[in-house]
């Protein structure tokens, strides 16, 4: 089981602005992307989370935009997990074209009950997350 995660991506056009730069808030959307498939990777999604009564949602980020992506590049986005409490966990997450470094965030997530939308200690299905 593995708390780290890397995926590629390929920058579209609808990715991009005008001038055929990635969108800065499509880099959130690519590290949303990795997260969702780690939790796959791990053999949860977010159907059964929803199931179970359990939401995962975005509590706080801190994001730098380093340099910009362009339209075609083959990107890969990372995911790895570096602390977990009762009931948030921490992601540091980066973009990087080949070796370089364009966009790097912290992102704490979350576990909510579905129902109240009020905290609640991670469920048994992510149990593999307290071993951190």
């Amino acid at each position: 089981m593995s708390l780290g995660f890397t995926m590629p991506i390929r920058v579209y056009m609808e990715d991009t602005d005008a001038g055929g730069i990635v969108y800065y808030v499509n880099y959130l959307k690519f590290m949303e992307r990795a997260r969702s498939d780690w939790l796959r990777e791990l053999g949860i999604n977010q159907q059964m989370l929803l199931d179970e009564g359990t939401q995962l949602v975005v509590y706080r980020l801190a994001c730098h935009y380093a340099k910009p992506a362009r339209l075609d590049d083959p990107l890969m986005v990372s995911a790895s997990v570096v602390s977990v409490g009762r009931c948030r966990m921490t992601f540091e997450q980066q973009v990087r074209r080949n070796e370089e470094l364009l966009c790097a965030a912290t992102v704490e997530i979350a576990c909510l009950s579905a129902k109240t939308l009020k905290p609640k200690k991670w469920p048994d299905t992510l149990s593999m997350i307290n071993e951190a």
